[in-house]
């Protein structure tokens, strides 16, 4: 099927090249030869040749966010400004940017607003990276001093241009945050740095609390979903982590193509594989793709509430210490209470083992 070429004057469009300046990695058919028939005419959507994709869904009840506003949410915005700071939140157009800023909480995204890659699902914007700000980690730990956050996430888009992924940057960040702020936890949503070992250890040196690296799909759909990625070296990442005796966090989008069943196998593949004396992976989330813009990858279907549920019993029935699982998730969202609600599952082992050996000691 042929696509027209797009209106170069719709402000929509011009706003998606801004962002997208070339294609995206996830377009699965951009290397194919024109088609020598063209069956455009035929697609109810594109019916008198008004529109040059198909039309997005619409969304469906339970998927409502809070709209953006309140003390809370004007507050944070205005430590991000200031410090000259971006965040995952905006940069990815994320749901739950209402709810969160509100409540104080947000996710800090380091290493600048411009990613090298060009996955098929994502909204940060993709091209050659402006030259590499050293005083981003100082500005970072102010900003979250003057915060003054129990918990806090901290991303990156990816910088492969880099030698080390810009891995020096992440460690930097994270020591003086925890210098800063030596009552809050950290948890960091990393990239894979290409398999780079070295780089990954730079930041597994600094010890945040909880280390972050999502698949974002299945194995089958990587080509589409995230073409410069692997699902074997991004599940070595979380291996590493957890050898390392750290917690190791994953998260995954659904309704973008992959079946239930894929996504059980997904399970077992992840709590397998990071396997190692310390455990396996310990936190696992799974949200609703949305498609951003028409230059994203469709959605392929919305799942609903009562499937989430089911992938959150079977999470944890399968291993997983904390599942989170909703039409809303995303990796940072509620990470607080998922740090907490693993806290409390660490502390209780933590006695019943104190028990058990006490028992072990009285009968002896």
């Amino acid at each position: 099927m042929s696509s027209s070429t797009p209106d170069q004057t719709d402000p929509a469009i011009l706003r998606t090249l801004a962002r997208h300046p070339r294609p995206l990695g996830g377009d699965p058919v951009k290397q194919l030869d024109a088609p020598k028939v063209s069956l455009s005419g035929l697609v109810l959507n594109n019916a008198g040749g008004a529109k040059d994709s198909l039309a997005l869904k619409k969304k469906p009840a339970w998927l409502k966010a809070k709209v953006p506003g309140g003390p809370g949410y004007e507050r944070l915005k205005s430590i991000m400004d200031t410090h000259r700071l971006a965040t995952v939140c905006q940069e990815a157009g994320c749901p739950n940017m209402g709810e969160c800023w509100s409540r104080g909480v947000a996710t800090i995204m380091i290493l600048g607003d411009t990613c090298t890659r060009a996955c098929g699902f994502c909204n940060v914007k993709t091209g050659r990276p402006a030259t590499l700000d050293t005083d981003e980690p100082r500005r970072v730990a102010e900003s979250l001093r003057l915060m003054g956050l129990k918990h806090v996430v901290i991303t990156s888009v990816n910088r492969d241009e880099l030698s080390d992924g810009g891995a020096r940057i992440w460690a930097e960040t994270i020591l003086r945050s925890k210098d800063a702020c030596p009552e809050m936890s950290i948890e960091v949503l990393i990239p894979d740095f290409e398999g780079n070992h070295d780089a990954l250890q730079m930041v597994i040196d600094a010890r945040p609390h909880i280390i972050n690296h999502n698949l974002e799909t299945i194995r089958r759909m990587y080509p589409a979903v995230r073409p410069s990625a692997k699902f074997d070296r991004s599940l070595e990442v979380l291996r590493r982590v957890k050898d390392q005796g750290l917690v190791a966090k994953t998260g995954i989008m659904v309704g973008i193509g992959e079946r239930d069943e894929e996504v059980l196998s997904m399970m077992d593949d992840v709590l397998s594989k990071t396997a190692t004396p310390n455990g396996s992976a310990d936190i696992l989330t799974i949200g609703q793709y949305l498609q951003p813009t028409r230059n994203h990858l469709p959605i392929d279907r919305f799942v609903t509430p009562e499937q989430f549920a089911m992938y959150h019993d079977e999470g944890i029935k399968r291993g997983f210490k904390v599942v989170q699982s909703g039409p809303l998730v995303r990796s940072s969202y509620h990470a607080d209470h998922q740090a907490d609600e693993l806290s409390t599952i660490t502390d209780e082992r933590e006695k019943r083992n104190r028990a058990g050996m006490g028992d072990l000691l009285d009968r002896a």
